[in-house]
């Protein structure tokens, strides 16, 4: 099954988030809550967890991408 991990709203004024850094590469496996990206914000940085267990199998945003609350980050294959 296919897990999209989407950008969660942090805080109430939070619209869009910026990708910093990728913590996990396509094809490597990847825990549930384990950390998958760093995301900056207006007001603070943040790291996401993973919300599956699979493999990281496409990454929709680079670094550098300003990515809306809510947007698609990337998509993990679960087992």
């Amino acid at each position: 099954m296919r897990v999209e991990v989407r950008l969660p709203q942090w805080g109430m004024g939070m619209t869009e988030g910026e990708v910093v850094l990728w913590l996990k590469e396509v094809g490597e496996p990847i825990a549930e809550g384990e950390e998958l990206v760093e995301i900056e914000t207006a007001k603070v940085n943040e790291t996401l967890e993973s919300p599956a267990s699979g493999t990281l199998v496409e990454v929709l945003a680079d670094v550098g991408a300003v990515v809306e609350v809510r947007g698609v980050l990337a998509v993990i294959e679960t087992d």
